[in-house]
């Protein structure tokens, strides 16, 4: 019978269990190896229909459910208790997790891992010209253009800045990264794109998500 459960915490709350284990030096190595995954991601989810969430990786137990209450430290400094909705459990441990975020491809008009969108698109050594407009990522190589959606024009900005930290991280040098935003850049984006077939109405468009009502 399996005692030990490597599970997903959003906003402090059990989202699912992504595996179950019987011994916990099995449950500790997958536990671990997910955090080391998780690093490694260029592009982490923060923001959920408009709404900032924050996820973590925990290892429970129900071998002994005994353990002291685990607190962790949010963005205000306060100590959050971690309630579990299963008596039987206890947390063995808990730690930050970076879930990957996902892009949309305006072209292929599917969704896509940031992973695909490098092998994809930024494989080549020839030089590429990526920008932003609104909440649209425009990869330009010569007079090819193809473009990707994020889920509001900040969520646009912070993927540029990663991608383009990332890339100097491991020294890549054949992607141009431009951030201006300015109205005169927005302008001559939005004149260059329209006169290459793409449709305004969805090149004005600076939200792909929006918040709940409450």
């Amino acid at each position: 019978m399996e005692k030990y459960f490597v599970v997903l915490f959003k906003n402090k709350k059990r989202q699912r269990i992504i595996k179950k284990f019987k011994t916990y030096e099995k449950a500790n190595s997958y536990f671990l190896n997910l955090l080391l995954i998780s690093d490694k991601v260029i592009f982490d989810v923060q923001f959920e229909n408009g709404t900032e969430v924050k996820y973590e990786l925990a290892l429970l137990t129900t071998e002994n459910n005994t353990s002291f209450p685990v607190y962790l430290t949010d963005d205000m400094g306060r100590n959050i208790k971690v309630k579990l909705d299963d008596s039987n459990m206890s947390i063995d441990k808990i730690k930050p997790y970076r879930k990957p975020e996902s892009i949309y491809d305006i072209n292929k008009n599917k969704k896509i891992t940031v992973e695909k969108f490098i092998k994809d698109y930024l494989s080549s050594k020839e030089l590429k010209m990526i920008s932003i407009l609104n909440n649209k990522l425009i990869v330009q190589k010569d007079d090819d253009f193809k473009l990707f959606s994020l889920k509001s024009e900040f969520e646009c900005q912070r993927f540029l800045e990663m991608l383009s930290n990332d890339f100097l991280k491991i020294r890549r040098t054949d992607c141009l990264f431009i951030s201006d935003n300015s109205s005169p850049q927005r302008k001559y984006l939005l004149d260059l794109l329209s006169k290459n077939g793409f449709d305004k109405n969805i090149l004005y468009r600076k939200f792909t998500t929006h918040p709940r009502p409450k």
